[in-house]
């Protein structure tokens, strides 16, 4: 209990801007649920390259930078309790989600209130540090693919990091839609993502994947620069260039006009069907997440500092309660 007599609880903190080394455990008071949302105890929480660009920015995305504040947006735990009209969840049930972004979440901490539609039932036989893996990077394989490109049986769709967080996913979700799928990769990864149903793979080390690839419906763009417009050569005339990374002043927009190419900026955001037609796929077996490595919470820096490499395959994760 704190002076004031409320509950406390950990997470991790920041009082500024920096590298991996600014990070802290701290304690601080537990929230409260309002109505319509939940107070979930976090068992884990999903670390995504959001988190160390805003930790180093000191800034999110939506242009919150008041500080101190607590990272992170993928959670997974048990509802703890329910604000006055929540009827989806019950205390005990077990959940995951992405809270609030890209609005602050603090899902670097043992609790979390957020409102109960960002949230959905964990599928069945999931732990909770595979859990925590799966929201942000799995609703934003979903909102490109799904919801934005409509990705049919037959479309041959280029996916860029391919087994990266989001890239990983992709695979499997282009993949349940019946669609032909080319990844980009290293060659040390590529009998990973062969495993997950990729088609064809291009090793990006050693072989530029404009000139090896072509006549594709969709590129899925998660690097940005000049990615975008060296992708553009692959697409045949009325394919489409779904990107998660910000448009700027480089963006070919001109080029993919001439060109008859459809672009599109997405930015992921909480979706209760997205998470439910993502545990639909868990649990008929279609879509596994890869762990690479779990790490206390205290150890948040050292997840960061990994992260930052660039070199993981799938996610990280942090264990916040046993």
């Amino acid at each position: 209990m704190s002076e004031t007599g409320n509950p406390q609880m950990r997470a991790v903190s920041q009082d500024t801007a920096g590298g991996p080394e600014v990070l802290k455990v701290i304690t601080t008071d537990r929230p409260v649920p309002g109505p319509t949302e939940i107070l979930v105890r976090v068992h884990a929480a999903g670390v995504n390259p959001t988190d160390w660009k805003t930790r180093s920015g000191g800034r999110f995305l939506d242009g919150s930078s008041e500080q101190p504040f607590i990272l992170g947006f993928d959670v997974s735990g048990v509802v703890e309790a329910v604000g006055l009209g929540v009827t989806l969840f019950a205390p005990g049930d077990q959940v995951f989600g992405m809270p609030h972004f890209p609005h602050p979440a603090g899902a670097y901490a043992e609790y979390v209130t957020a409102p109960a539609r960002h949230f959905a039932h964990l599928p069945a036989g999931l732990d909770h540090v595979h859990g925590a893996a799966l929201p942000l990077a799995a609703l934003t394989a979903w909102q490109a693919l799904v919801d934005t490109a409509d990705v049919q049986p037959g479309a041959r769709v280029l996916i860029h990091a391919a087994a990266g967080g989001v890239g990983h996913l992709a695979v499997q979700i282009a993949k349940s839609r019946g669609a032909y799928v080319i990844g980009t990769a290293r060659k040390a990864k590529h009998e990973f993502l062969r495993d997950l149903g990729a088609d064809e793979l291009v090793d990006y080390t050693e072989q530029d994947f404009a000139t090896a690839v072509r006549d594709v419906d969709l590129v899925f763009d998660t690097i940005g620069g000049d990615y975008v417009a060296r992708s553009l050569r692959t697409l045949r005339p009325g394919g489409s260039l779904v990107s998660i990374v910000p448009p700027d002043d480089t963006f070919p927009a001109g080029q993919a006009r001439e060109a008859g190419v459809r672009t599109a900026f997405v930015l992921v955001e909480p979706d209760r069907s997205g998470l439910q037609a993502v545990a639909d796929l868990v649990n008929a077996g279609t879509l596994r997440v890869n762990v690479e490595t779990a790490v206390p919470l205290e150890d948040a820096a050292k997840a960061h500092a990994l992260g930052e490499t660039g070199r993981t395959t799938g996610k990280i994760v942090l264990t916040v309660a046993p």
